[in-house]
């Protein structure tokens, strides 16, 4: 006999991808799955050609367009978030499971940091309130130069 499921759990990245796509009648490919496993295991921020860069080691018959194609679909089903900092590129974060945050951001070397204050997110309630509005969501990019960039520079100091 077979445990049953709780019902109330949370499902797993897996469960969560493989429910999405039997919603939307595509495919449950070993492809889509291995590119999700690598996905799960990005530390960061990655673009779809360096995902493709780290399945295309793991497996060679994975195209660049498969790669870009089911992030897109991670993305549709809340399991990637698709962010843009100022190089234009999109790149792709972890966005189940993960609590929110805001992004300090290099403009000289790209160095992404990810950072949460509770003093700015209730700032942000409050400045919702004021003006009638109720935070669905909201994001926060914040650009400057990191420490190693200014080093040398005549960019100043904090």
């Amino acid at each position: 006999m077979r445990p049953k499921k709780n019902s109330s759990a949370k499902p797993t990245p897996h469960e969560a991808f493989t429910a999405y796509l039997v919603e939307h009648r595509l495919k449950i490919t070993p492809q889509r799955r291995l590119i999700l496993d690598i996905f799960l295991l990005e530390p960061g921020h990655v673009s779809s050609e360096e995902l493709y860069a780290k399945v295309k080691r793991r497996d060679g018959s994975i195209g660049q367009a498969t790669v870009y194609r089911t992030l897109k679909l991670l993305a549709g089903c809340g399991l990637a978030q698709a962010v843009s900092f100022a190089d234009g590129i999109t790149r792709y974060e972890p966005h189940f499971g993960v609590d929110h945050h805001d992004h300090l951001i290099c403009e000289v070397c790209g160095l992404t940091i990810e950072i949460m204050d509770p003093v700015i997110e209730t700032r942000q309630e409050e400045l919702a309130g004021k003006y009638g509005f109720v935070l669905v969501r909201h994001k926060m990019d914040l650009y400057g130069v990191c420490p190693d960039c200014r080093k040398g520079s005549d960019t100043p100091s904090a």
